[in-house]
């Protein structure tokens, strides 16, 4: 299992959650007070981990969402080209192959340890 529940009033900013099968970093939440015939509403601005696509979702607060579980952890740079990285994990001893975003181009170098996500079976590195 890779995720777990909660509902929406338990969320906070700078938590995680899942909109559209995508782990996304809460960014804000309003809430709002409940009407004559119905119950606090939350809006949820989110931005997605992976893909970095903005996301805004409504839902009651009593509602209950899937929030993923993300593992940060330590790899140590095997080799490089101009487009991929492969890493090894230095607790597993596993070895992968992820894309290089633009802006870590220039700072990563065989031998150096980066720290990478690992949420619902994707992986990103955040940093060096």
């Amino acid at each position: 299992m890779a995720w777990t529940q909660q509902e929406v009033r338990e969320l906070k900013e700078g938590r995680y959650m899942l909109i559209e099968e995508e782990p996304c970093r809460i960014i804000s939440i309003q809430t709002s007070k409940p009407g004559k015939h119905g119950e606090a509403k939350a809006r949820i601005d989110a931005v997605g981990l992976f893909d970095g696509g903005k996301r805004s979702v409504v839902f009651p607060v009593k509602h209950k969402v899937l929030v993923p579980m993300i593992g940060k952890r330590q790899a140590q740079v095997l080799s490089m080209t101009d487009v991929e990285v492969q890493l090894m994990d230095l607790e597993t001893y596993e070895t992968f192959s992820l894309p290089i975003d633009a802006e870590m181009k220039g700072q990563l170098s065989p031998g150096a340890e980066v720290q990478y996500l690992d949420a619902m079976g994707k992986r990103r590195i955040t940093r060096t």
